[in-house]
């Protein structure tokens, strides 16, 4: 059953009434929000039960994977992207607090010596803070991003085992030179190099702006785990995560989704379809962003690209939506109000966006379909305990 993979804050969370109108782009800058948002982790009843730290939760993870036969792949990539913008009715944060690059790395405490980092970028936010147990603490500014690493563990205690979810490190991108956060623009154009070097000191992520040529760097280096590694050569579909709940690529986008604004209220609190303000599965607050996120190009470490790209969503897609007994979803159709699964699509330049179809859309891919709805791959815990991933281009 899939309500019973979200750990209790999570349920705590979703059972919470959440009332918010349609936010709109004019709020007042200063508000100050926050959250922690951790990777959703398989389960399986009565074996394998992770709980997040306190004040965090985890739901959908709708990911986009580039794909590559190429040695070293998985190691030295870099993402071009186009930060979206705020429409008229719906700021981008309204469809969930953060979207990140990421992708397994190597942690000698977590299980099967594997945790999880997320770049995480935060819209109409700057960053004040990026706390230990992989939060985040923000101002609102409308039309700025800026970002936290955290890298998810996973952890057990006791005899008989208890599993955490924890964050092994976490950190704020710095502007080079300073101590202050990397502040970015909607509209500008990004660049996120994830490469490795000869001191094998953990990976390093370059993240640049070239519209104001401003960068910033993380080097995934925990304190208390030591350096964390790519544990991956190649960028190809079954190079998962070991706890994951997706049989996908080792290097990935997503939008996470499921969650509120940081700056409604609740804050970036977990919700299901259909929820009121649960924006993260409403059409017309997708379709209001001007632009929408445009991922347009990933560059491997020889200069080539992907030869395909997959999708996979760890809560089946549309399934959420459709069968409400297996989820929390009060929607009783799919694509009205608060009933839909967002989808990645095909722009007429060859980018990538996410949301809906767009005036720039060429492809759509089955829309929601796209994304494996039942689980049918298998992983550590046993055949059909994976969703696959959808090669789509």
């Amino acid at each position: 059953m899939r309500l019973q993979r979200v750990t209790g804050i999570a349920l705590a969370l979703a059972v919470a009434i959440v009332v918010s109108v349609a936010p709109g782009v004019a709020q007042a800058a200063g508000k100050q929000g926050g959250g922690c948002v951790g990777r959703h982790p398989a389960y399986i009843e009565g074996v394998f039960e992770p709980s997040y730290s306190a004040g965090c939760s985890g739901h959908d993870e709708p990911e986009l994977n580039p794909l590559s036969n190429l040695a070293g792949s998985a190691k030295d990539v870099t993402w071009s992207f186009v930060l979206p913008g705020n429409g008229d009715r719906f700021p981008v944060d309204a469809v969930g607090p953060t979207f990140w690059f990421g992708g397994p790395v190597t942690d000698r405490d977590s299980l099967f010596g594997q945790a999880f980092e997320e770049l995480q970028f935060y819209p109409n936010a700057v960053t004040t803070n990026c706390t230990p147990n992989g939060g985040f603490v923000l101002t609102q500014r409308p039309g700025d991003y800026t970002v936290c690493s955290p890298v998810w563990s996973l952890t057990t205690t006791g005899q008989k085992p208890n599993y955490h979810e924890p964050a092994a490190f976490n950190a704020m991108l710095t502007r080079d030179g300073t101590n202050a956060p990397l502040v970015m623009h909607a509209n500008d154009r990004i660049n996120v190099h994830y490469f490795v070097t000869a001191a094998r000191d953990g990976w390093h992520i370059r993240v640049t702006d070239l519209t104001t040529g401003q960068s910033g760097l993380i080097v995934l280096n925990s304190k208390k785990s030591g350096p964390m590694m790519p544990p991956f050569s190649r960028s190809k579909i079954g190079n998962s995560l070991g706890w994951g709940l997706v049989h996908d690529a080792p290097i990935a986008f997503v939008w996470e989704i499921g969650h509120t604004s940081p700056f409604s209220s609740p804050g970036s609190a977990f919700c299901w379809p259909g929820a009121a303000g649960c924006y993260s599965y409403d059409a017309p607050a997708w379709a209001n962003q001007s632009p929408p996120i445009h991922i347009t190009n990933v560059t491997f470490a020889d200069g080539s690209h992907p030869s395909s790209w997959a999708v996979v969503s760890d809560y089946g897609g549309k399934a959420e939506i459709t069968d409400p007994t297996e989820t929390g979803s009060t929607c009783t159709a799919y694509g009205g109000p608060l009933c839909i699964y967002p989808w990645f699509t095909k722009n007429a330049d060859g980018s990538f966006s996410y949301g809906v179809d767009y005036p720039t859309t060429v492809k759509d891919y089955g829309k929601a379909n796209q994304f494996a709805q039942t689980l049918q791959c298998g992983g550590p815990f046993g055949p059909d305990s994976t969703y696959c991933a959808t090669v789509i281009h």
